[in-house]
């Protein structure tokens, strides 16, 4: 426990230094002196970085941490309940079902009317869209889930859901106009610098919800690593404990779906990238480890999508996928096995 609380000091300074890295990067490079002026007192020489960084780049940087430490901790939570090492955030379907409902509202709009593509005006409508397609898929997962004993039974139908859903989001897509795919396609690359101070209040709520969850079903979790039948032995009830667990992972994916879009490799990759660098299996170590983790992994990818110097943002989906993967590939080569 004394080497994962070193562990977790180190990632508490690589976060905050990730995360003025992220503030001082961008189409317009900022000192840091001047940014600590700004944290601090709110003021600098200039007034326009006044701007940059309280009202855009604050606002994305805890968008970042909170989107990376709640995917890699509900990848983590689905990995050990599914015991799949392939199993991630989006497994239970809850992004394919946000999909669905951000598709009917967009892709909607140029097929039943303009009354619709009035409505679509309001900036919570995409937000209020997403959040019923995943609150609606995550209750069907719950009642099927109340009927079935065997884990694995709710991760296919989990993934038979999310086939379904993404069959309904490519008729759409087919019979869409341009303009309205096009808006479709670029929610579905993800951002993280469109949310308002409101908005980032909500899901913090929601990811807050999430981690105290995680954390009261970490004695479960550890139990369930050495098996079902002891798990009932130790006097675990699954249902409950499985229960919690896919709670915790629809606050936290659902919400970080719903503000920030559909954000791949991170919570697949980040929990597997902690037991690499720190090989424990006790979720009360690891939960806070793959938190820090991830919120580092996602300050990082957006301080590259920045293209420094630039005026051009690459898509924070592309960057996750091409600058994290081959970094989990050269971990796993050189530890030449899997820890799981």
């Amino acid at each position: 426990m004394k080497k994962t609380s070193t562990y977790i000091v180190f990632g508490i300074l690589l976060l905050v230094a990730s995360a003025l890295l992220n503030l001082s990067l961008g189409s317009v490079k900022i000192p840091l002196k001047e940014i600590l002026n700004i944290i601090g007192f709110g003021e600098s020489s200039k007034e326009a970085w006044n701007y940059i960084i309280l009202d855009y780049r604050i606002p994305k940087m805890f968008t970042a941490i909170l989107v990376g430490s709640g995917l890699g901790v509900s990848g983590l939570l689905m990995q050990t309940l599914f015991k799949n090492p392939l199993a991630g955030p989006y497994v239970l379907g809850l992004s394919s079902g946000a999909s669905l409902g951000v598709a009917l509202v967009i892709m909607g709009a140029g097929l039943f009317g303009v009354f619709l593509g009035a409505f679509i005006l309001s900036p919570w409508t995409i937000v209020i869209a997403a959040s019923l397609g995943s609150m609606l898929l995550l209750m069907a997962i719950l009642i099927a889930s109340a009927r079935l004993t065997d884990t694995m039974a709710i991760l296919i139908i989990g993934l038979m859901f999310a086939s379904l859903t993404g069959a309904v989001v490519s008729v759409l897509s087919y019979m869409s106009p341009a303009a309205q795919l096009q808006q479709y396609v670029f929610w579905s690359l993800g951002s993280l610098g469109d949310l308002t101070y409101k908005e980032l209040a909500v899901l913090s709520l929601f990811w807050g919800l999430g981690m105290l969850l995680s954390v009261a079903g970490a004695k479960g979790l550890n139990a369930l690593l050495l098996g079902d039948w002891y798990a009932r032995s130790l006097g675990l009830k699954l249902k409950q404990n499985r229960f919690i667990v896919m709670i915790a992972t629809a606050c936290m994916a659902g919400s970080i779906t719903t503000f920030a879009g559909p954000i791949a490799f991170v919570g697949l990759a980040v929990p597997h990238l902690v037991r690499q660098i720190t090989p424990s299996n006790n979720h009360f170590g690891l939960i806070p480890l793959v938190a820090l983790g991830g919120a580092i992994v996602m300050l990082l990818c957006d301080s590259i999508a920045q293209l420094p110097g630039s005026d051009y943002t690459l898509p924070i989906n592309a960057v996750t996928s091409i600058f994290g993967a081959p970094v989990v590939i050269w971990l796993l080569v050189r530890r030449k096995r899997l820890i799981f």
